[in-house]
């Protein structure tokens, strides 16, 4: 019996007749070009980070990576695309918070579960959140940032890079943590937050760390603080709002690298020793860097295990700011 199945799908592999997933577990991972989803728009910090790590991977996994950006709805176009597509490598997502612990924080009925739609290759490595100044506003520490909106109890408010986002839930601890009453300005991304910051528009942001460097470089906004919990690298002389005096507060926004649920173990390993390699690449991390980026890899198991932690924290300052989707 035995060998009549197996002389059957013999002759059905010859005749082309064999399965799809069948043969594709049978051959080489990877024997074409691999898809990398990016689910922002061309030319944001994601993208840029995206695309550098596409070319490293590539050669690590002897095929090209090529990227394809699928934006809309706050990640969820490009996400629910990959957590639908056939798990066998060949499409991968790499993205943020925002698609594995914001949105399902603050959206109802999401068309991809954030743990059971995926299967995390790995954490690439963060960048810190970091709230930002005027720089004509006469504040330079947390305690005079504290005092300063205070005084005038409603009468500042503060931008980010669009609501619902890992700036806007940071902004809102850190008002939660202080005690201070500000109005959220939400932004459709960096770029506009900071040229109304820089324009006197608004007095203060919250944005990323890759973000701000070039305008603090250049005189042009403030820092007050970062909202982790150690100082970044890239900023050593900014301190963190638990030296400030906010112990608790501690956020930052990551990159994980994902396949659909449901990846060949051997398919897996093979995309999580290409990654760890990619980050540990001297030309790449440099040109993360460069981008204000913290590379750093973690495997699989640590990817999952930062998104089951976030995703109650983020639930909980939800909960309490009243934070929902637009």
């Amino acid at each position: 019996m035995k060998n009549s199945i197996a002389l059957g799908l013999m002759l059905m592999s010859g005749l082309g007749l064999m399965p799809a997933a069948a043969s594709a577990v049978e051959k080489d991972f990877p024997s074409r070009p691999v898809a990398l989803v990016i689910p922002f728009p061309p030319g944001g910090a994601t993208d840029v980070l995206g695309r550098v790590m596409a070319v490293k991977l590539g050669a690590e996994l002897g095929q090209p990576v090529v990227v394809e950006n699928r934006a809309g709805a706050g990640t969820i176009i490009g996400a629910s695309y990959v957590a639908k597509s056939a798990p066998d490598g060949y499409t991968l997502l790499v993205s943020s918070g925002t698609t594995f612990t914001v949105n399902p924080a603050i959206r109802n009925n999401l068309p991809y579960d954030p743990v059971k739609g995926f299967d995390p290759i790995g954490i690439a490595g963060r960048t810190g959140l970091i709230l930002l100044a005027n720089s004509q506003v006469p504040v330079q520490t947390v305690k005079q940032f504290v005092d300063y909106v205070k005084a005038s109890p409603g009468k500042y408010a503060y931008g980010s890079f669009g609501s619902g986002t890992t700036a806007h839930f940071a902004g809102e601890t850190v008002l939660n943590a202080t005690g201070l009453k500000m109005a959220h300005v939400p932004y459709k991304g960096s770029a506009p937050a900071m040229t109304d910051l820089i324009g006197g528009q608004i007095p203060f942001s919250i944005d990323t760390v890759a973000a701000a460097i070039p305008q603090l470089k250049s005189g042009k906004v403030k820092a007050i603080a970062v909202t982790t919990a150690k100082r970044s690298n890239l900023l050593p002389g900014v301190p963190t709002m638990a030296e400030s005096g906010y112990p608790d507060i501690n956020m930052d926004t990551w990159l994980i690298v994902a396949a659909p649920k449901g990846l060949p173990a051997h398919v897996k390993a093979k995309l999580e020793k290409a990654l760890a390699a990619t980050v540990a690449d001297p030309d790449t991390r440099a040109k993360l860097v460069a981008q204000g980026f913290e590379p750093a890899y973690s495997n699989a198991a640590a990817a999952s295990e930062l998104i089951n932690r976030e995703l109650p924290i983020m639930r909980a300052v939800a909960a309490r700011s009243n934070i929902t989707a637009d």
